[in-house]
């Protein structure tokens, strides 16, 4: 079928073809999710050509994994996940390059790798805390980029219901950190 001179493509269409490198299947897969990829990392960056090029490279890897996808859930679901992949990449290796040039007295020295270990262990284990309702609205909003419109229409609840969800996990978290950094700051004074 065409569409204003375009032709439109199911999803094992798309797959199929984009396996093949055709590179009319790749521009229609590429146009069809590029601004919800674009709005999900604009979401961890307010930088915009920053947000493209991480978006890009993750459409470079969909276009080279696309003949691993085997249709176990959805395409978008999927390109998503290899778009936060790739957003992640992104930041991990630019973070190498942040510095503190200045540090002032009171600041307290901290154990190498203590924030990034924090990140990396104890933030996943904090989200996995949250009652399951709670849990799944924040990572569908928070880490996947979903609208509450589309997390009320995956989870069969209002839209109202999805933003008291993320809003308790959010409060919840913000608790856990308080928490863990007051711990955190304590253990290293000693």
């Amino acid at each position: 079928m065409t569409f204003f001179g375009k032709k439109t493509y199911t999803e094992n269409e798309l797959v199929e073809l984009c396996s093949a490198n055709d590179r009319s299947a790749q521009e229609a897969l590429y146009r069809r999710f590029f601004p919800d990829m674009l709005r999900m990392c604009k979401r961890y960056t307010h930088d915009e050509s920053t947000a493209i090029e991480i978006v890009n490279n993750g459409f470079l890897r969909v276009f080279k994994k696309i003949h691993t996808f085997a249709f176990k859930g959805s395409l978008e679901g999927w390109v998503r996940r290899l778009v936060y992949h790739s957003m992640a990449d992104y930041y991990r290796e630019n973070a190498r390059y942040l510095h503190f040039l200045v540090f002032e007295e009171h600041d307290q020295q901290v154990p190498e790798r203590g924030l990034e270990s924090f990140y990396e262990t104890d933030l996943l284990k904090m989200v996995q805390t949250l009652p399951p309702t709670s849990q799944e609205v924040f990572r569908l909003y928070a880490i996947e980029g979903y609208s509450h419109a589309e997390i009320a229409q995956h989870l069969g609840m209002s839209e109202g219901t999805s933003k008291w969800h993320l809003s308790t996990a959010r409060q919840k978290l913000r608790d856990l950190l308080e928490k863990h950094v007051d711990y955190f700051r304590w253990s290293a004074t000693r």
